[in-house]
């Protein structure tokens, strides 16, 4: 299993900053400065009060500390270059790009008083102080996450300054150097944004109790406990990854470290069982990616997506829930007809891990999850103190873990410390790409707030004519391509910076009532998509390593799959109710809940060309008419001539659809033997 996984983990530590093998005093340093990064955030949940662009300048100089001392500057090192390449050292330059790093960060805060009483009118020091924090801030970026954002970085900061010098499409009336500091290194408009500030004060918390979890073995705990419940039933193994991967998504934000976590269990089996390794790498692939749709988490995004809308963040989650959980189903029917195909059967009992055994020895990692649910959900407490407090509950619980483990409290409290903090440095280096891609999406943000938002809307309305299907579609492939060179933070921060309002303005005009956050909802979704978009797809690549298979035939597998996806993306657009806009009664909430679960089970029997049996070309539309219908039900009641509030209604023709192609194949499958 070891030489299987060995590719995948270490893709896993190239995206959470574990690449150098340090010497004892250096990995002493990077674990002082990631637990310093951990106390720090700790505090300022519960105690410690600081000025918001203090605690993103802090935020920001942790990350960029741990970046330079942890990540080389050439993760592959050529010939003539080992110094800039150096894994089993930190190199003397990178102590002196880390320092630096931290002293450019926290400019604002040394001067604090000083940058504020000259706003918009930076000295020579200010300036030179944002020209070292931007190309530290960049360099760090492209070694974390690559050099897409960076680049991308350059061509906005580019175009602010070259734009009076631009064909008159493009042209714009330009910034000098004075404003663009001003705006981005010397306020909160750039770097030191909303981005950053929901990194610093919320994402950072939920990162650090996946690190806990993760260290204490919950991964382990939630794939052994689907086995368990699903792995004696057809294609088992593989709804086992689908169930496991959901529930490890509630506590990773990251594809790949969700199928590094279940992909080494859940893919031998599944090839076991006679999955081929395409595609049992493709399943696991498509369930790890959509971890990032789970509630509560949902990634960082999902924090950034409150801000923007300028809600709490319970109505994210809340709009979130049923296309999360739709997907998942979706991709659940997906394992159970492949595995009806390939004439699939479950697991024998001898190899599924025992229910009771698997409960009795983790069924307490639930309990700081259940905490969390219920400050978020029942007490609507803030995602911070929920976070906080779920945090201080997963401490006490890894102290009773491991005193029972060890035999007592003694031994279990220094054996609990420990864990703790392996815990709080695997947390601070996931936290690294997520800090540093919010701080340098900023400068993108930055610069489309000094004017150019306005000229792209223009030119992007150009683009697509003001179709509004051409634009939903322009975007999700823009979302796919700059999601293949960034993470998905990163990404939706760009694409809603720049799409988002003009989906919401367009819509408008053509009769269409796009709540905003069904606009940052889609981008969201297609930057998640690009995870296992060929011909990057870092996540294929993880779980093919795994598998043994090819990784692009594995990514355009994982692809297909996760057409669903983008299906449901698209539906909620243009019907809300999936996003449960404006909707408050729990009865129509769950009736169009299990409506889009039945659509969602059509779409893919037409998707996979099978149901009971093999489709049949003349039974397509009928799959297609009944998962439209029960997806958007108000499109049908408007061609039908129907009112609106009569559109659910039409629910049970969807579902007569859907059960006479069904009743066709039973008479069908009778009829074959």
């Amino acid at each position: 299993m070891k030489a299987d996984t060995s590719k995948a983990e270490s893709i896993l530590k190239a995206e959470s900053g574990s690449i150098r093998r340090l010497r004892p005093h250096e990995a002493l340093l990077v674990g002082m400065v990631a637990i310093s990064w951990a106390v720090f955030q700790l505090s300022i949940a519960s105690f410690l009060i600081l000025d918001s662009t203090k605690t993103r300048a802090i935020h920001l100089a942790f990350a960029m500390a741990l970046c330079f001392l942890v990540i080389p500057c050439i993760k592959r090192p050529v010939k003539g270059t080992s110094y800039f390449g150096a894994t089993d050292r930190i190199p003397l330059l990178d102590y002196i790009l880390s320092i630096s790093g931290v002293l450019a960060s926290l400019y604002i805060v040394i001067d604090y008083e000083g940058i504020t009483m000259r706003a918009g009118m930076p000295l020579g020091r200010d300036i030179a102080a944002g020209v070292i924090l931007i190309l530290l801030l960049l360099e760090a970026s492209r070694r974390v996450i690559g050099p897409a954002l960076s680049v991308i970085a350059i061509l906005f900061t580019a175009y602010a300054f070259l734009g009076p010098y631009m064909p008159d499409v493009f042209a714009f009336k330009g910034v000098s150097l004075s404003k663009y500091m001003s705006n981005i290194t010397l306020s909160t408009e750039g770097i030191y944004g909303i981005p950053l500030g929901v990194s610093a004060s919320i994402v950072y918390l939920f990162v650090l109790m996946g690190g806990l979890l993760e260290v204490a073995g919950a991964g382990r705990f939630f794939t052994d406990v689907s086995l368990s419940l699903l792995g004696r039933f057809k294609g088992g193994p593989a709804k086992a990854a689908v169930v496991s991967s959901g529930a490890t998504g509630l506590i990773s934000g990251s594809s790949i470290a969700n199928i590094v976590t279940t992909g080494p269990f859940t893919i031998p089996l599944m090839k076991k069982s006679g999955y081929p390794p395409k595609k049992a790498a493709a399943i696991e692939v498509a369930a790890s990616t959509d971890g990032q749709l789970m509630p509560p988490i949902m990634g960082a995004a999902a924090f950034i997506i409150a801000e923007y809308v300028n809600v709490p963040y319970i109505e994210v989650v809340k709009a979130a829930a049923i296309p999360a959980f739709v997907s998942y189903f979706g991709l659940f029917c997906i394992t159970h007809l492949e595995a009806s195909k390939l004439g699939i059967r479950g697991l024998p009992p001898e190899d599924l891990p025992d229910l009771k055994k698997t409960l009795k020895g983790g069924v307490h990692y639930l309990l700081p999850i259940l905490v969390l649910l219920y400050e978020l959900v029942i007490l609507r407490h803030s995602p911070e103190l929920s976070a906080f407090r779920s945090i201080i509950v997963l401490i006490l619980v890894i102290i009773f873990q491991e005193a029972r483990l060890k035999g007592g409290i003694k031994k279990g409290l220094r054996s609990a410390i420990k864990l703790i903090a392996r815990g709080c440095i695997q947390g601070s280096k996931n936290m690294v790409s997520v800090a540093l891609a919010c701080a340098a999406a900023g400068i993108i943000v930055g610069v489309v707030n000094m004017g150019i938002g306005g000229m792209i809307t223009q030119i992007v309305e150009t683009i697509s004519r003001g179709n509004i299907f051409l634009l939903l579609l322009i975007t999700a492939i823009a979302s796919m391509l700059l999601g293949m060179g960034l993470p998905t933070t990163a990404t939706y921060i760009v694409m809603a910076s720049l799409t988002a309002p003009i989906i919401v303005s367009v819509g408008g005009i053509y009769g269409f009532v796009i709540p905003i956050m069904a606009a940052h909802l889609f981008c969201f979704y297609f930057g998640i998509l690009a995870d296992d978009t060929p011909p990057v797809g870092l996540a294929a690549y993880a779980a093919s390593a795994i598998a043994r298979s090819e990784p692009i035939p594995t990514g355009i597998q994982g692809f297909l799959y996760d057409i669903r996806t983008s299906v449901i993306a698209f539906m909620f657009v243009f019907n809300p109710d999936l996003i449960l806009h404006n909707i408050n009664s729990v009865p129509q909430a769950l009736l169009i809940f299990s409506m889009a679960l039945v659509g969602i089970s059509a779409f893919e029997c037409f998707a996979q060309g099978w149901c009971l049996v093999k489709n049949r070309i003349y039974e397509i539309p009928f799959f297609l008419a009944a998962a439209f219908v029960l997806f958007y039900p108000g499109a049908v009641a408007d061609l039908a001539g129907l009112d609106e509030s009569r559109k659910y209604y039409l629910y049970p023709l969807g579902i007569a659809i859907y059960g006479l192609v069904i009743g066709i194949q039973r008479v069908r499958m009778k009829a074959e033997g």
